[in-house]
């Protein structure tokens, strides 16, 4: 039988890096301005090793920042870079799907605009802005480009 290799893409790429759980809820903290190990550990209860090895990898990924605010001993915060704030719609998408389909969701933090309403997500053509809801979505495979 021939060996048949898991298909690559952005989506399974970025999973790696931001897919698992505590991972995840880091990014939730911090999107919510806890910025500091002792305040993520307990909001998240992730273990200490767990959530050291989360921000390193989330770190080296490009996704958060260090940034010191104590010399002695030394101390620093977490913030996002770009590339993480440009997952906050991720997030918001994953609270709106729990809210909707799990069947007791506990209650959750809403994420307001500053007009006053509650943000939601959005899947719109980047051509005509029409929502892609219920159809009108299809999709195309690109073929990888020589290495």
């Amino acid at each position: 039988m021939p060996e048949t290799k898991p298909r690559a893409c952005p989506i399974a790429e970025s999973l790696d890096l931001v897919g698992e759980r505590w991972a995840l809820l880091v990014l939730r903290e911090v999107f919510m301005g806890v910025r500091r190990f002792a305040d993520i550990q307990a909001n998240t209860g992730a273990p200490r090793d767990v959530l050291t090895k989360r921000l390193r990898s989330l770190e080296a990924g490009g996704v958060l920042e260090r940034r010191p605010y104590l010399e002695r001993p030394p101390r620093s915060e977490y913030h996002l870079t770009p590339a993480g704030q440009a997952l906050e719609p991720v997030l918001i998408g994953l609270r709106e799907w729990g809210m909707r389909y799990l069947p007791d969701p506990p209650p959750a933090p809403r994420f307001i605009h500053t007009c006053g309403a509650d943000v939601v997500t959005r899947v719109v053509c980047g051509e005509c802005g029409e929502p892609l809801e219920g159809g009108g979505l299809v999709t195309v495979l690109e073929e990888a480009s020589p290495g």
